[in-house]
């Protein structure tokens, strides 16, 4: 046998994978205020720092909890 005479589904080429053409992951939105985990509504929400609360005493009561983690 020669390399012309071989099977067909040898001399067929592999399909390549989609890695290359991958998206970049949809970043996901906040649904629930991140200390007390209420859900947000649109017409109510606080926004500091990249993140949503549904209030200011939330985004106080959450930056504290970090604070206290810190030390």
């Amino acid at each position: 046998m020669t390399a012309e005479t071989a099977s067909p589904e040898a001399t067929k080429e592999q399909p390549k994978p989609q890695a290359t053409q991958q998206a970049k992951p949809a970043q996901e939105e906040q649904a629930n205020c991140l200390a007390c985990n209420k859900p947000i509504k649109k017409l109510k929400r606080y926004y500091r720092n990249g993140k949503f609360y549904c209030n200011k005493k939330c985004w106080r009561k959450a930056t504290l909890k970090v604070k206290e983690e810190k030390k």
